[in-house]
């Protein structure tokens, strides 16, 4: 393998506090001149607050290592969306990795509003504004998701997210979301043009089966699943086709990829 993608929650940290081993497998890659690139679904933080929470925890990363869901959605939006006014619903400050995307106030009742663009679950998903949403899209306005993913890890546990509350939206609506972070086929082949690597010379580490590992494989790249995070053995059991590795944590990595010696 010639490069490497990583997840970073539930991989590299959980509620940004590094697993045990992860930040010295890290550094082994970047002594050995592997390139990587941190792929995340994280909605919360800009790619900067990123990289200064990696760094701070001793992680050898920088903003430029680091590609987020958000930064692909803006470039999405900017691609098949340009001057289009966005209502966001999202946990979390972002507009800076969103580029010149002109966002509404989302409690502003007669904005006008060509797309809804629905980031991270948190506090802001209330019921009026999800009705909102739902109103917006029932008017005919698409919808773009950066992830649909259910739930997350925290210190506490897992906790709900996006993926819940878009499965209704859809059913509601009657539309279907275009998801723009993982685990679709652009957010991989974003990544690996970053890196100027080929799908068959580089892996990808993750905690989710399906969006991280499943995803990448059905992608050409190597999937490797880790035993942290938001892993559960019942989606593993269940998992079809099945990850091509599975590692204990990010921290047998350097093994796996013959560098730790």
């Amino acid at each position: 393998m010639r490069a490497a993608l990583i997840d970073i929650d539930g991989v590299l940290t959980v509620s940004w506090q590094p697993l045990p081993g992860a930040v010295a497998a890290m550094e082994r890659l970047r002594a050995a001149g592997l390139p990587f690139a941190l792929l995340t679904n994280t909605t919360s933080r800009t790619r900067a607050a990123i990289a200064s929470a990696l760094a701070g925890a001793g992680f050898p990363v920088r903003p430029e290592d680091i590609l987020t869901a958000p930064a692909v959605t803006g470039r999405y939006l900017a691609a098949h969306h340009p001057g289009a006014r966005c209502l966001l619903l999202n946990s979390g400050d972002i507009a800076a990795d969103l580029g010149e995307v002109a966002l509404v106030d989302p409690d502003d009742e007669d904005a006008d509003v060509d797309v809804v663009v629905v980031g991270g679950a948190g506090p802001e998903f209330t019921y009026e504004r999800l009705d909102a949403v739902f109103r917006r899209l029932r008017r005919g306005a698409p919808l773009v998701a950066m992830h649909r993913n259910l739930y997350w890890r925290t210190r506490d546990g897992l906790r709900l997210d996006t993926g819940a509350f878009l499965l209704g939206l859809e059913r509601a609506a009657g539309v279907e979301a275009e998801v723009v972070g993982k685990p679709s086929a652009a957010f991989f082949a974003a990544a690996l043009e970053r890196l100027g690597a080929s799908a068959r010379d580089t892996v990808m580490v993750g905690d989710d089966i399906e969006a991280d590992v499943l995803a990448a494989q059905r992608n050409g790249v190597t999937g490797v699943l880790v035993r942290t995070g938001k892993y559960l053995p019942e989606t593993h059991r269940a998992a079809d086709p099945q990850p091509d590795h599975v590692l204990d944590s990010f921290a047998d990595l350097p093994r796996l990829l013959g560098l730790d010696g």
